[in-house]
């Protein structure tokens, strides 16, 4: 028996999917979704993902390790499409036994798809069109995620309703779907899998839980935010095809204009190909990244944050976090 039966016969079909008792997916916060609160979020009965981001594939192959001395529950692990060392990643993945790996940051190149099968993981892909949902989970893809602009980090042009009205339709019968974006309250869960998901992802809710290993700095400045405060980056060159990133205004919000005008810079000198362009532009955010959530510079790092933030007040166990959320999907559901 489950203290949220309404809610768990929604979410019945993610939830046996990723093997979890609840169709609660943590999206892949990198340097946030690390061992810690990856275990944490399994060992509460969601679903712990692993952020590989700028990961070698001896830190991943540490990090897998890591996070199953601490849960035995499943886990997955998400993948960058464009970083270099992508296949050596699933090749780690592999040798893990890891049962789910998420593909984001673009169209899974060649023949990643297929050496994700070959050891029984499922695969996990994110799309910004219909069409090109349709054609990923056709070509093996076993899940979808579709992410609202209200997201935090690497975001689309669409919001999350709309996405989920003009997905969920055509794909929630055959396949499974899960929705993300600016999620903060289990009301909004309940609205979802009504509609169709099969569960849902969130990241920001979770980034200051107590098991998260964010600075107690950066963790302050969610506590402090409101929805107005998390922007998107603006796009300086449109020869520089850069995803905008949602995250709290702050000097690093600055910086980033200023790294985006200097590697448009060096392609007019033709000092480096497009591809490397783009590939400096994610070390930058990691790197960014890693300044404000671990080395707690709040000012020139990124906050990476989605517009959910002003619904993060305090500092709490997962668990807590989840219990709520359930807990006020199934009186929203029992409201009905």
């Amino acid at each position: 028996m489950t203290a949220y039966p309404k809610t768990a016969a929604l979410m019945r079909r993610g939830a046996e999917f990723l093997g979890s008792e609840h169709a609660i997916l943590c999206g892949a916060m990198s340097w946030v979704s690390e061992r810690n609160l990856v275990a944490a979020i399994s060992n509460a009965g969601g679903f712990g993902v692993i952020a590989c981001g700028a990961m070698t594939p001896d830190l991943l192959d540490a990090e897998i390790a890591g996070t199953k001395a601490l849960t035995d529950k499943p886990f997955g692990v998400n993948l960058i499409t464009m970083h270099p060392d992508l296949f050596d990643l699933i090749a780690v993945c592999g040798r893990h036994g890891v049962t789910h790996v998420v593909l984001a940051g673009g169209i899974p190149p060649k023949g990643s798809v297929e050496a994700i099968k070959e050891f029984g993981a499922k695969v996990i892909v994110f799309a910004p069109t219909l069409a090109l949902a349709k054609k990923l989970l056709r070509s093996g893809g076993d899940a979808l995620v579709i992410e609202g602009m209200e997201a935090g980090g690497h975001i689309g042009p669409v919001a999350t309703g709309v996405l989920a009205q003009e997905f969920l339709p055509a794909l929630a019968e055959e396949f499974v779907v899960f929705v993300a974006g600016g999620i903060g309250r289990g009301e909004a869960i309940a609205g979802f899998l009504e509609m169709g998901a099969s569960g849902v992802q969130l990241g920001t809710r979770f980034a200051c839980a107590t098991e998260s290993i964010a600075h107690p700095d950066f963790k302050k400045a969610f506590f402090r935010a409101n929805a107005r405060d998390a922007v998107a980056s603006v796009q300086v060159d449109p020869r520089l095809p850069v995803i905008p990133v949602r995250a709290l205004k702050n000097k690093g919000t600055e910086h980033f204009t200023a790294k985006q005008r200097e590697v448009a810079a060096l392609l007019d000198a033709g000092e480096v190909e497009m591809g490397d362009a783009q590939l400096q532009i994610e070390r930058y955010w990691a790197g960014a990244l890693r300044r404000a959530a671990i080395d707690g510079d709040i000012e020139n790092g990124s906050l990476m944050a989605g517009q959910s933030v002003g619904m993060v007040t305090s500092e709490e166990p997962v668990a807590v976090i989840m219990d709520r959320l359930l807990a006020e999907s199934e009186a929203a559901l029992s409201r009905r």
